[in-house]
């Protein structure tokens, strides 16, 4: 219970600190489940990374991880998350960016540079475009691909498919074609049985 307190006094000098500093470059910022969120405006994430990065109590050295998140419904449809860590304080913090389907996000890759293929694949996934970037194109999907993967409102058959064609001697893509009708599975305990006969059982009732 003890180390729980300290951690949590040390996240809320932290969050004071970076509230006093960033006063007018943060939307919010916040402690929850234990963890420190800041969020900021798309165009003051350079300078609030650059902060969490050199300043003495803060040494968030490594980025850890950056994705996106879909909400449709919301004006701003995305939030881009960047996940940092101070390995020299051994604490994390999530910063966050509201971006919305037509506009940019400033590119990190000059503050650190391995946001080069997570900022591709935010692209490629959710068709966030990140300004600056010096390689802006997909990463995990083919060429040619059409859409957004992980938008909450893309398909979950696809657009496409690929099929080998042995008369053309390559691969070749062509709508999605559903391979078998709809089935109505009843998902009822095995022990319960389904409302049907199985072929055979014909003659047990």
């Amino acid at each position: 219970m003890t180390d729980e307190l300290n951690e949590l006094n040390e996240l809320s000098e932290l969050k004071e600190h970076i509230d006093s500093v960033l006063s007018e470059a943060l939307v919010a910022s916040e402690i929850a489940h234990g963890e420190l969120n800041v969020t900021v405006p798309a165009t003051k994430i350079v300078e609030v990374l650059k902060f969490l990065r050199d300043d003495p109590m803060c040494r968030f050295i490594q980025l850890i991880d950056l994705c996106g998140v879909d909400y449709p419904g919301r004006k701003k449809r995305f939030d881009v998350v960047y996940h940092l860590l101070s390995m020299h304080n051994n604490v994390r913090v999530r910063v966050k960016v509201a971006v919305g389907e037509n506009d940019t996000c400033p590119t990190t890759v000059s503050v650190y540079p391995c946001a080069d293929w997570f900022e591709r694949e935010a692209f490629d996934m959710y068709g966030i475009v990140f300004d600056g970037h010096p390689d802006m194109r997909r990463i995990l999907t083919d060429y040619g691909f059409e859409g957004y993967p992980l938008r909450k409102d893309f398909p979950v058959t696809g657009f496409v498919e690929v099929k080998w064609d042995d008369e053309q001697r390559r691969v070749v893509y062509q709508p999605v074609e559903l391979q078998q009708e709809y089935r109505n599975f009843d998902y009822l305990s095995p022990w319960e049985g389904g409302e049907y006969v199985l072929p055979g059982d014909e003659k047990a009732g």
